[in-house]
């Protein structure tokens, strides 16, 4: 229905994430308010009126005012301009040209999708307005010392304070500390990293988790296109508002779970193993932030945890995802265990919390 931007104009850091959760809380919200509308006046679809009257797509099983279609164009279109405004003009057509589809198709009348645009940006404009970053910049120093990390413009240090809706604060689910730079749990950890046996396959899996699909972390997308597939086989898809909510539920996961370990991470700022020992050679390039916790352990747990929630039969695949993905780190020679497992931890948590808030909501 729109265009995905993203990929052509990547935003810094956990932009993407922050995206992400922005537009489909706004589609969330978006489907709620509008079933509210839709029964509250309970309009009869044009085919139902004019029985006679040929559809070109199947007409939703629910009342035609607002249209869920026009909803949800306005809803996106008015998230993806505020992130791109280079944008704006664009989604704003590619919106209005979905909503009249509805029109031209018999699925809806005029009135149903000028009410569902309107309704989506109103949406929208809240949502935006709940997630606006102040724009101040992190006016902290890089800590130095032993075993610390090393280097300048750290990327995410900023993405801490963002709005929280599951959390209470950033660092509710921050781990303990990570070993001392001079202990024996830390040679030890380090000696695995420089030791392990990396081959051909093992290196193809560290390129797959890392750049397998559309140049971004393939769990990110592998779980995202798990989560279309599973609504649609199980019917989900039918039921605009079911399926936003779960969209929501793993994208928030995405978006607070990055923001948790972005805490751990400028809280104990540790080095990277290639900053204990420069000898060491990763398979792909490390990170420009400090190494405890593994960003990428907590964002493959998080979501997993909820779509476990969704999909609960599916459970040991999305385990499997997590585990291969989050050890893929130490065979790229960036991560130590300890990072992955704190990774881990996070992850189970902030799901966790995700899972209870949405039973907390009635479902």
């Amino acid at each position: 229905m729109l265009v995905d931007v993203s990929a052509a104009n990547p935003l810094p850091g956990g932009g993407g994430f922050r995206a992400f959760a922005m537009m489909n809380i706004a589609l969330h919200d978006a489907m709620i308010a509008a079933w509210d509308t839709k029964y509250a006046y309970k309009r009869r679809r044009p085919g139902e009126i004019e029985t006679s009257l040929a559809l070109a797509v199947a007409a939703p099983r629910s009342p035609s005012y607002p249209c869920e279609h026009s909803v949800a164009a306005g809803a996106a279109a008015a998230v993806i301009a505020h992130l791109y405004p280079k944008e704006a003009q664009r989604m704003t057509n590619v919106a209005e040209e979905a909503a009249r589809s509805r029109v031209m198709a018999g699925a809806a009348f005029p009135s149903d999708t000028t009410a569902g645009l309107e309704l989506g940006r109103a949406v929208a404009a809240r949502v935006i307005e709940r997630m606006k970053v102040d724009g101040g910049k992190w006016g902290g120093t890089v800590p130095a010392g032993p075993g610390m990390w090393r280097g300048t413009n750290p990327v995410g240090v900023d993405d801490v304070g963002w709005k929280l809706f599951v959390m209470s604060s950033s660092s509710q689910f921050r781990p303990g500390p990570p070993p001392a730079h001079d202990s024996a749990q830390r040679a030890s950890e380090l000696e695995e990293v420089k030791s392990f046996k990396r081959t051909p396959f093992t290196n193809s899996k560290v390129y797959y988790w890392q750049f397998g699909q559309l140049g971004q972390p393939a769990v990110t997308f592998r779980l995202a296109d798990e989560l279309t597939r599973r609504l649609a086989e199980d019917g989900l898809q039918a039921s605009a508002p079911r399926a936003a909510r779960a969209y929501a539920l793993v994208y928030v996961a995405y978006y607070e779970g990055w923001i948790a370990s972005q805490d751990a991470k400028f809280h104990y700022w540790v080095a990277r193993p290639n900053q204990f020992d420069p000898t060491l050679t990763t398979v792909i390039p490390t990170p420009p932030f400090p190494t405890y916790p593994s960003n990428a352990a907590t964002l493959a747990k998080a979501p997993a945890v909820v779509m476990s929630y969704l999909f609960p039969r599916e459970r040991a695949r999305y385990d499997e995802w997590v585990r291969e993905s989050g050890e893929s780190r130490l065979w790229a020679g960036i991560h130590f265990q300890s990072d992955i497992a704190s990774g881990w931890e996070i992850g189970r948590q902030v799901g966790e919390a995700v899972v209870a808030r949405a039973k907390t909501d009635g479902s």
